[in-house]
């Protein structure tokens, strides 16, 4: 069986009952990450970010290097558990507060799309709390839709042109 690599969004902005604030939470999903099927080659920090849509808390949001054996869909069913086992609940309102969020960026496997996983993740472009913990562990790696690296795709975010400049 062929071993993948994945690159991994985790999101949190829920207390948990045993593992406390958002932070101590995405360090214990890194622990979950770390256990079979999965092997957990590179954590990034975790970062404080304003959250998407009409929630008020704010995120802890990091990003996550695994190695597994699992396809795509198989892994997306492993990460829907522990979300599940985190105390994550199925349906609901779109960027709603969770304990627990975690979503496949990249793997190596390059493209993948199937009726309820789309690989590279549609939006991961344009979110910086996934982008700039990715920059950290991943930066290397390739977005196979544009050819540009994470690096890239972050410095394209975050650049700010001089007000003086002219366009080429």
């Amino acid at each position: 069986m062929a071993e993948h690599r994945y690159l991994i969004a985790l999101g949190s902005n829920v207390r948990h009952p045993r593992h406390g604030l958002p932070p101590a939470v995405l360090r214990a999903a890194f622990a979950r990450l770390d256990q079979e099927p999965m092997a957990l080659e590179a954590a990034s920090a975790i970062f404080s970010t304003a959250p998407l849509g009409p929630s008020i808390r704010r995120y802890a949001n990091a990003a996550a290097v695994v190695r597994s054996c699992l396809e795509p869909v198989a892994l997306l069913a492993h990460l829907k558990r522990i979300e599940a086992d985190f105390g994550r609940r199925a349906g609901g309102a779109r960027w709603r507060a969770r304990v627990l969020d975690l979503d496949i960026v990249l793997w190596s496997g390059g493209v993948f799309k199937a009726s309820d996983l789309t690989i590279p993740h549609s939006q991961f472009r344009r979110r910086g709390f996934v982008l700039q913990p990715a920059t950290q562990i991943a930066g290397h790696w390739r977005d196979p839709l544009t050819g540009l690296t994470i690096h890239h795709l972050t410095a394209r975010m975050t650049r700010r042109l001089d007000p003086g400049a002219t366009a080429p």
